[in-house]
């Protein structure tokens, strides 16, 4: 699909399977959910430049490979995006994590911004966009939209499980952005919702109804 990656590792599907259970509790779902962003960030981070550096070791000094550039740009949106933050920060600690606020119209299920604060310069940054789910891809769009507008070049976007009309919207957005998704759902209902999918992953991640 181009510019999307399905990752289907095998430990990446159980630990999805594990999220999907009804009875799985929010302190597994939120373990789980940094579990997977980090197993999804190791390929997704797969392309950041390197540069070779002056490196003592016990036995000799030598040049040898580490990450080029400014800072790592994290950002979630809010709120469940905040769910997959440490698995991508346990892969690489100085990281810069943003916020995008976005609040979804009950009738319309459009977007609307409420917040957003990225790290600077952002044009000079890798961003990884998280969002544990790509349901209609309005939020998605919106968020990288807003990005952008700020000098945002370099996008990559994660998410747990998306739905085909969620995918195929971003990439028509944005198909100049890297887009990584955990599960390709069967599709949406009448409310939105991905199906099979797992539910409303801010409220299992965060204990709310």
């Amino acid at each position: 699909m181009g510019n999307v990656v399905i990752l289907n590792h095998p430990l990446i599907q159980h630990k999805i399977s594990l999220l999907r259970r009804e009875e799985t509790g929010t302190n597994e779902f939120r373990s789980l959910i940094e579990e997977i962003a980090m197993l999804m960030g190791y390929e997704a981070l797969r392309d950041l430049p390197l540069e070779d550096v002056e490196v003592k070791t016990p036995l000799e000094t030598c040049m040898t490979p580490m990450i080029a550039g400014k800072k790592m740009a994290v950002v979630p949106i809010l709120r469940a995006g905040l769910g997959m933050v440490g698995g991508l920060l346990a892969l690489v600690p100085s990281a810069r994590v943003g916020h995008i606020g976005l609040y979804r119209d009950p009738v319309t299920t459009e977007p609307h911004e409420y917040y957003c604060k990225l790290p600077t310069p952002i044009d000079e940054r890798t961003i990884v966009v998280l969002d544990p789910m790509l349901a209609t891809g309005g939020s998605a769009v919106a968020a990288i939209d807003f990005i952008k507008a700020q000098g945002g070049k370099k996008i990559k976007f994660m998410c747990v499980i998306a739905a085909p009309a969620g995918l195929d919207r971003l990439r028509a957005s944005h198909p100049d952005i890297q887009i990584y998704v955990g599960h390709l759902d069967r599709g949406l209902n009448d409310h939105a919702y991905i199906v099979p999918g797992l539910g409303d992953a801010g409220d299992r991640i965060f204990g709310t109804k």
